[in-house]
Order: structure tokens, then C-alpha cells, then sequence
């Protein structure tokens, strides 16, 4: 006995329960060890730069009225799925590295699975919606501002994120979450997955969007290799064309840059979903959930910098935040684009 106290406090590990008082309570584990500590607080930084950074997104594309475009808007609903992992999945996931224990009850456990599915799914869905854009706004730039108008966008996004919601919930109910909760030990969250529903999951939440959105920018950087070269031909012989070349060129920039947005997307979805096949039946809280749920996470941090690399948009707009110019009257009103491209 002695043996095994002296291995507890060698590992920082201290064995206690969740709730004293009540003799069905999950044992509670509280790690001290240096290790933990320095990886929660940088796991911590993280959350709050996720928060910060998707903040600025979401306050720049609401208060100046140049950014309120159809394209915009989808941007706009990736910050907020990103925001939601910030603001929950992530402090949820760091508080479970150094204490296992649920305190919240059993609604709320079920109200948080469901969140941190939705926020995910929800950033997929607006993968998908900006490459059907991007490939409407590429293929046929002329006509892009007649055929997508920021209601029918928003229209879309609403129907997207329901349709993310309604299938998170039946994702949760069909892995018996009830029935588990009442079998488990008090004061635990946890989501058994049966194997059934990770191959269903891959093929409906990874498989399908993701070919689906492949094929579109293959598409669309044909088209844009195309148009570049079109405007390098005609670019120095015909002014009047000029203003239809800048929105072909803005046209190709945006696709690039979104195509950048999907391409990171994939390299934090895939390793997570590959190695989740491997298993016969995963929890939210193995080993696999969290190393590789936290690359998923990470994603969510990376998005608002990728815009702050290739958008001048973005970064003119946290100037006026971070100055609190938006606070000024008309400030809505500001130009945020260079004159040239």
C-alpha cells in the first residue's frame, strides 16, 4: 500500500472523488505535476488568443458596412463557429486536463457534447457554403453580385447551421447517451462512440463535404489560372477593361486565400479521423480525442491569422478596433481597401 501511495506523489497524481458525499461518484483525479501546469496555461493562451482573434473578425465584418458582402458573411459564420470552440470547447478540454471530474450534472453534460460537435460541424458547413461561393464568384464574376445577395447568403448559413445542429443531435441520441449516463459513475461527461456511427460520421461529416469541396476548387483554380493569364495579356493594352480585370483579379485572390482556409482545414480534420478508425469503440476523453481533437481545435486559431497574412481588410479594421476608432461617429463609414491591388 505504502508502494503505491509513494508512485502517486513520485507522478503528481492525487486520487480523490468527484463528489465525497455520494457513494456512486467517479474517482477524481487532480493533476499538479510542472508538466500539466505549463501545459495549461499555454493551452489556456491559446483559448483566449482563439477568442480574441475571432472577435476581431466578427466585430469587423458587423460594424463597417464595406465588409457586409455575401462572402463576408460566411466568413463571418466560420468566426463564430471558431468563437464557440474558443469560448467552450477549449476551456471545457483544458479544466479536463488537470481535473477529470464533471460538475455541472448530467443537462449540461448533454448540452456540451452538443456544443462541441456543433462548433465543428459548423465550421464544415461553412467550408462547404465558401466553396459553392467562391466557385459562383470565380466562374462567373459579372453576374456573382446579381445571383448571390447577402439575404440568400444568409439564408443559407441559417439552413446550414440547423441542418449541423439537427444531425449533432441525432449523433448524440443514436450513441445512447442517455442510456450510458445512467450507468456511468456521478460526476463524469463522457460520449462512448460506437464504431457504427464513427464510419457514419466519417462518411456524412468528412467524406462527402470534403470531396464535394475538392472537386469544386480544382474547378475553381483552373479558372483562375485561366483568368490570370488573361489579365496578364490584356492588362497593358486595354484601360477599359481595367476595372473588370481588378474584380476578376479580387475574384482569383479571395479563391486562393479561402483555398488556403480549406487546405489547413483538411491537414487538422484528417489525421483525427484516419487515426479514430483504428479503434473499436472511442470515447470523448481517450487518448485519441485528445491529441488529436486538440489539432482540430487549433484550427480555429489559425483561420483569423491566415486573414490577417492575406486580407489588408482585416488588418486595417483591427487598427481602428484596437485604436477604439470604431467608437467614432461615421466610423462605419471607413475605407479599408488600398487603392491599388
Amino acid at each position: 500500500m505504502s508502494y503505491k501511495i509513494i508512485m502517486l506523489h513520485q507522478e503528481n497524481i492525487t486520487v480523490l472523488y468527484c463528489f465525497p458525499d455520494n457513494n456512486s461518484s467517479c474517482r477524481k483525479e487532480v493533476r499538479t505535476g510542472p508538466a500539466y501546469i505549463f501545459l495549461f496555461i499555454i493551452l489556456s493562451c491559446v483559448s483566449v488568443c482563439t477568442v480574441i482573434l475571432n472577435l476581431l473578425v466578427i466585430i469587423s465584418i458587423s460594424h463597417f458596412k464595406q465588409l457586409h458582402t455575401p462572402t463576408n458573411l460566411i466568413i463571418l459564420s466560420l468566426a463564430v463557429a471558431d468563437l464557440l470552440v474558443g469560448l467552450f470547447l477549449m476551456p471545457v478540454k483544458t479544466m479536463e486536463l488537470v481535473d477529470t471530474c464533471w460538475y455541472l450534472g448530467i443537462v449540461w453534460c448533454f448540452i456540451s457534447q452538443i456544443m462541441n460537435l456543433f462548433s465543428l460541424s459548423a465550421s464544415l458547413c461553412s467550408m462547404i457554403i465558401i466553396a459553392v461561393d467562391r466557385y459562383i464568384a470565380v466562374s462567373d464574376p459579372l453576374l456573382y453580385s446579381s445571383r448571390v445577395t447577402v439575404c440568400k447568403m444568409s439564408l443559407i448559413i441559417i439552413m446550414g447551421w440547423s441542418s449541423s445542429l439537427l444531425y449533432n443531435i441525432i449523433y448524440v441520441y443514436f450513441n445512447d447517451y442517455f442510456l450510458q449516463s445512467q450507468t456511468r459513475c456521478y460526476g463524469e461527461c463522457v460520449l462512448y462512440i460506437k464504431h457504427s456511427w464513427v464510419i457514419i460520421d466519417l462518411v456524412i461529416v468528412f467524406v462527402t463535404p470534403c470531396s464535394f469541396i475538392i472537386i469544386l476548387y480544382s474547378i475553381i483554380f483552373k479558372i483562375a489560372h485561366y483568368q490570370a493569364k488573361a489579365i496578364r495579356a490584356v492588362n497593358n493594352g486595354v484601360s477599359k477593361n481595367q476595372g473588370e480585370n481588378i474584380s476578376k483579379f479580387s475574384e482569383t485572390k479571395a479563391a486562393k486565400t479561402l483555398g488556403i482556409v480549406i487546405f489547413v482545414y483538411f491537414a487538422c480534420w484528417i489525421p483525427f479521423f484516419i487515426s479514430s478508425l483504428s479503434v473499436e469503440r472511442v470515447t470523448s476523453v481517450s487518448v485519441v480525442w485528445t491529441i488529436f481533437g486538440w489539432l482540430l481545435y487549433m484550427n480555429s486559431s489559425v483561420n483569423p491569422l491566415i486573414y490577417a497574412i492575406f486580407y489588408s481588410w482585416f488588418r486595417e479594421s483591427v487598427k481602428y478596433i484596437v485604436g477604439c476608432r470604431i467608437f467614432e461617429s461615421s466610423s462605419s463609414e471607413m475605407n479599408l481597401f488600398p487603392e491599388h491591388f
